[in-house]
């Protein structure tokens, strides 16, 4: 009741829009919409006074938005009870409530999602995890990065299920990001992916923040870290600059670090994938329907219209053609004048005379 009279009552003075109303009342943003329009049907005047708000109209107000019901909950509590076992095992297979949510809405179950939330605290409490807010940089400037294991994928080429690796891009100001999969972590894995997600954003962003993966941080420092001579070629081709986080400090790159259970949790885990390629399709347009439309938590925009309308147009052109790797190597040469490389492959050395 309480909360019902501090959202009329802030409504009638004009305190904000409705988001500001609810954050003030300590309820949801859709929870105080509803009461407001429940209290305008019932009579309430925005142009009137606080006298209004009488103990008989609050309580009127509470019995349409919370009518009497002979349970403790409602019914779409009473639904979620026969789907127990079911969210049970999702809940112990480290889903989210929210992949729950989607993956309930395709066997017709249409609940709320606080609603479900609520259901998964009471029967299945699971720990949180907390974060460390840090600034962000200017719009267009800085890209995070980091590898994570999403799961098992079957392979058709070598007939065999096999570990399927994200490299998961993530813009520092707008939160919009790319997946991209690959059976490896090598050099040429991060490149081929960051190939894939200049495309997909259109442009390149002026410093990447990778962690410090042996395909781009040969030797860890923190103040002098020495890169991986293929990848630094690449970084300079592309016009981007490397700022690698520091050996075992997550923290570093927030912005990503909290993105690898996301991406696993809502894209990857039970979903069934007929191959990378098609792995790969679903991931790009999870990343513009789904994660891309969300409203995130931090920034309370969509990252997709945030980066379109904010970033996009700050970046540098995006390349054309891929990227041809080179391979560096130290060659070893024989005597009869023939160099032989560490991938096996042997070049006829050609020594002039003087």
């Amino acid at each position: 009741m309480i909360q019902v009279l501090e959202v009329l009552r802030r409504w009638l003075r004009g305190d904000g829009g409705v988001r500001v109303i609810a954050q003030g009342a300590g309820v949801d943003r859709k929870t105080a919409q509803r009461y407001i329009d429940v209290a305008q049907e019932l009579g309430l005047q925005r142009n009137g006074s606080d006298e209004q708000l009488t103990d008989e109209f609050i309580g009127r107000v509470i019995e349409v938005v919370r009518p009497s019901r002979a349970g403790e909950h409602g019914t779409s509590w009473e639904l979620l009870t026969t789907h127990e076992e079911q969210i049970k095992q999702w809940v112990d297979g480290d889903l989210t409530v929210a992949k729950i949510g989607d993956l309930l809405a395709r066997r017709g179950v249409q609940v709320p999602e606080r609603t479900l939330q609520r259901f998964c605290s009471e029967k299945f409490t699971k720990p949180g995890n907390n974060t460390v807010r840090v600034a962000d940089g200017e719009p267009g400037q800085e890209l995070q990065t980091d590898f994570g294991r999403m799961g098992m994928l079957f392979d058709p080429h070598t007939d065999r299920r096999r570990v399927v690796h994200a490299l998961i891009v993530v813009a520092v100001w707008s939160r919009h990001m790319f997946v991209w999969l690959s059976y490896g972590q090598r050099t040429d894995d991060v490149i081929e992916g960051l190939d894939a997600a200049w495309t997909f954003f259109q442009g390149v962003f002026a410093i990447l923040i990778p962690d410090n993966l042996s395909p781009v941080v040969t030797k860890a420092d923190p103040t002098n870290p020495r890169f991986n001579d293929t990848f630094l070629e690449y970084s300079q081709d592309r016009g981007f600059l490397i700022d690698a986080a520091r050996i075992r400090h997550p923290k570093d790159k927030p912005r990503v670090e909290r993105q690898v259970p996301y991406v696993r949790r809502r894209f990857f885990a039970g979903e069934t994938f007929v191959d990378l390629p098609d792995a790969q399709r679903r991931a790009e347009a999870w990343c513009r329907d789904d994660a891309g439309m969300r409203i995130h938590g931090r920034t309370r925009c969509r990252p997709i219209e945030a980066f379109k309308a904010n970033e996009q147009g700050l970046l540098l052109p995006a390349p054309f053609l891929p990227y041809d790797v080179p391979i560096f190597s130290a060659p070893k040469v024989h005597r009869d004048r023939h160099l032989l490389t560490e991938l096996t492959q042997r070049y006829s050395l050609v020594i002039p005379l003087f």
